[in-house]
């Protein structure tokens, strides 16, 4: 099995990371946020990609997350873990908190830009569990004793919380007063402009995906704090950057003990509805990667 890591905001590199290659990666679907980082961290390979590139120059609705995933994919990964930035509709998810997403709420317009099904081939697959749970439940883990491990000398230790949900904005703005207070009424935990696509385009391409969600804000609800800026969330995120490294670090140090024993990776399988001798061959020549030698060209 190898290890992706998608970073978020403020996670531009991975200082532990050993043997370190850059790959460029071509797709059918258009380029990557940038180049994928090889190396090893311990026995465990690992690529990583700052999902926003280098510098971060890409808009939330700007990136190729088809690109990204394909990419991933092509490069034999089987696990995903995604580092996300996030503001909290909750009061007891407070700044520094982390949480391991397990549902979503689609508020986005980029629907056919989140699938690889379309131009002639139809596919729908399972989503009501749309992360994996057996690959959430070992991040969860990770993370719990990485929080334990950077604020054992202090009161205040940060929440590692086993699920929520997240609800995926279009922005680039923030939200407004009335969309957050609408949001919170409803229910929900955790708010973010990027995990959604990376979520269905990993199932669709049978690889695990978790996303260790990192609160930064209470967005803008909360009449006790100040509004969400961008200073805010670069601060914040600061301080999350260093626990987001160390739960890589763990979670790619006790990689070898996760097994695979979910169906994500069979999703597509099943999930095709166009009758093969129908597609159009550059579809299938396409799609080969991520749906296996069943539909490749003969």
């Amino acid at each position: 099995m190898k290890l992706g890591i998608i970073g978020g905001s403020g996670l531009y590199n991975i200082d532990s990371l050993e043997k370190i290659e850059s790959i460029k990666i071509e797709t059918p679907f258009g380029n990557p946020s940038g180049e994928f980082i090889y190396g090893k961290i311990g026995k465990t390979e690992l690529y990583f990609l700052p999902r926003h590139g280098k510098g971060h120059t890409i808009l939330p609705s700007e990136i190729n997350h088809k690109a990204n995933v394909y990419g991933m994919k092509k490069l034999g990964v089987t696990n995903i873990l995604s580092i996300s930035a996030v503001g909290s509709l909750r009061e007891e998810l407070a700044p520094k908190d982390i949480v391991i997403v397990d549902q979503y709420i689609d508020r986005t317009k980029q629907n056919l830009k989140h699938t690889f099904f379309g131009n002639g081939i139809v596919g729908h697959i399972p989503f009501s569990d749309p992360t994996c749970t057996e690959f959430n439940a070992f991040v969860f883990k990770q993370a719990q004793a990485t929080i334990s491990e950077i604020y054992s000398s202090e009161k205040n230790i940060p929440k590692v919380v086993g699920k929520g949900t997240y609800l995926n904005m279009e922005g680039p703005a923030f939200s407004t007063r009335a969309e957050s207070m609408l949001y919170k009424s409803w229910g929900l935990d955790i708010i973010g402009m990027t995990s959604l696509a990376e979520a269905k385009l990993a199932r669709e391409a049978g690889i695990c995906y978790s996303v260790s969600a990192m609160v930064t804000d209470y967005d803008c609800w909360h009449q006790d704090h100040e509004n969400v800026s961008v200073e805010m969330v670069i601060e914040t995120m600061k301080a999350n950057v260093k626990a987001a490294k160390l739960i890589i670090e763990k979670v790619a140090n006790n990689f070898n003990l996760l097994e695979r024993n979910c169906t994500c990776k069979n999703t597509s399988k099943n999930a095709v509805m166009t009758a093969p001798e129908c597609i159009p061959k550059e579809i299938k020549e396409k799609l080969s990667i991520i749906l296996g030698t069943k539909f490749t060209t003969k």
